[in-house]
């Protein structure tokens, strides 16, 4: 899940934990990041429920 997947990066992205911004490794490229991707409608917020998939590109919300 999302949370545990912050975590491995760093223990204070699991504890604050607030929500995480995922596009897919494709649309990332194809729209040129993640500023792009949002302005076609392809990047989404997903909670602490999320299960990461592969291809994922992440930015992580949280608050320590």
């Amino acid at each position: 899940m999302a949370p545990q997947a912050a975590g491995v990066i760093h223990t204070d992205f699991e504890k604050g934990f607030i929500k995480a911004e995922v596009v897919s490794y494709d649309h990332f490229i194809e729209y040129s990041g993640n500023h792009g991707a949002r302005q076609e409608g392809a990047l989404r917020l997903e909670g602490k429920d999320y299960i990461v998939k592969d291809g994922d590109v992440i930015l992580f919300k949280f608050n320590v």
